[in-house]
């Protein structure tokens, strides 16, 4: 029932889709989050790049649903397997989570924050880009224009990946912020664009520390967010020397760290 100005009607609505998706690596079960589906393997992917797991596509030989994850053995599309090649290390103990992961918060369940400041394979301190603060305040009407799902819905948070110029390499959307960062990185992993120096990460929420690490975990040396960031998000930022940009709305915009890169 929509009601305006006192006056009641009965409508359908379109409603983004929350489920959770147990990932596995190994057959060993990592994390369950509530993610939109879509792009799953490419979720999967980033999430495993952000936590430091795998650095490149050579170090994946498969992802799959897996079949029989129900009692009458049907198979959901929540769960995926990870295979990892020969060689490449297991998960470390200290990153798993928490068996549940909320949407809103990919961060929550760790068991301290210790274990999220996982070392960079691609330090961003050093990245010679430069932005225009134009092309930087032109970002999110791209990213929301290019939000397909979110003009049926209006539900889901945004990722975008642009390179220098301002050109959107890559969109991502899912009803949680770190699962559409997770998936631009997975994109990335499996066309074998990591590192992804040069380029400029746009979400359409605030910026949290997790947001940070990932973008740091992919070697992205910008991060601008259309709210606001936390406090650990710049002290986070600042200490890896990425760009972090808060409250980019219109022609305004608040520089937090890595100032440098604006011109």
């Amino acid at each position: 029932m929509r009601v305006v100005d006192g006056v009641a009607d009965a409508r359908a609505d379109t409603l983004t889709v929350e489920e959770p998706l147990e990932i596995r690596v190994d057959g060993k079960a990592l994390s369950v989050t509530m993610r939109t589906p879509g792009d799953d393997f490419d979720l999967a992917a980033g999430f495993l790049v952000s936590e430091g797991v795998v650095r490149g596509a050579d170090h994946v030989s498969t992802i799959r649903y897996c079949a029989g994850a129900t009692a009458d053995g049907s198979n959901t599309f929540n769960v995926l397997d990870v295979g990892l090649a020969e060689g490449v290390p297991r998960p470390d103990p200290s990153i798993e989570r928490n068996f549940y992961m909320t949407s809103s918060c990919g961060l929550c369940g760790k068991a301290s924050l210790d274990a999220v400041r996982t070392s960079a394979t691609w330090p961003v301190a050093d990245d010679p880009l430069t932005l225009d603060a134009d092309t930087l305040a032109a970002l999110p009407d791209e990213l929301r224009a290019a939000q397909r799902v979110f003009d049926r819905t209006g539900g889901l948070h945004a990722a975008g990946l642009f390179d220098a110029d301002g050109g959107l390499l890559c969109l991502r959307e899912d009803v949680g912020r770190h699962n559409a960062v997770d998936k631009v990185v997975g994109w990335a992993l499996k066309n074998r664009g990591l590192p992804l120096g040069g380029t400029v990460l746009v979400v359409s929420g605030r910026a949290s520390f997790e947001l940070v690490q990932k973008a740091a975990m992919a070697g992205i040396p910008v991060l601008a967010a259309v709210s606001a960031p936390s406090s650990l998000a710049v002290d986070l930022a600042a200490e890896v020397g990425m760009t972090l940009v808060g409250f980019l709305r219109g022609t305004s915009m608040n520089v937090y760290a890595g100032r440098h890169r604006l011109r």
